[in-house]
């Protein structure tokens, strides 16, 4: 279930804050967060983000396509390895 639409897009105001003060300074560095509920917004598009896993910081590069969806889906926090099967057994050891 979504989010109602009176609150409105779930953003965190200090992402926006950094946001906002790297398109005014012109900085290319990567935002850092771990705010992976966060929505993008547009004044996100066309800046750096490091967004963490749990483990690592995994960087992105925000486009137009990428507004209304949430910074977490962009960072997988599982590594796949393979299906089951008889050569997965063997590679799980």
């Amino acid at each position: 279930m979504g989010r109602s639409l009176k609150k409105g897009p779930y953003v965190v105001d200090r992402l926006l804050e950094k946001a906002v003060r790297a398109d005014a300074s012109g900085s290319r560095d990567p935002i850092k967060t771990w705010a992976r509920a966060c929505t993008i917004v547009p004044e996100f598009i066309g800046k750096n983000f490091a967004i963490h896993n749990g483990r690592n910081f995994i960087k992105l590069y925000v486009t137009e396509d990428m507004v209304g969806h949430k910074l977490g889906e962009f960072a997988p926090t599982r590594t796949f390895r393979s299906h089951g099967g008889k050569a997965a057994k063997g590679a799980k050891r």
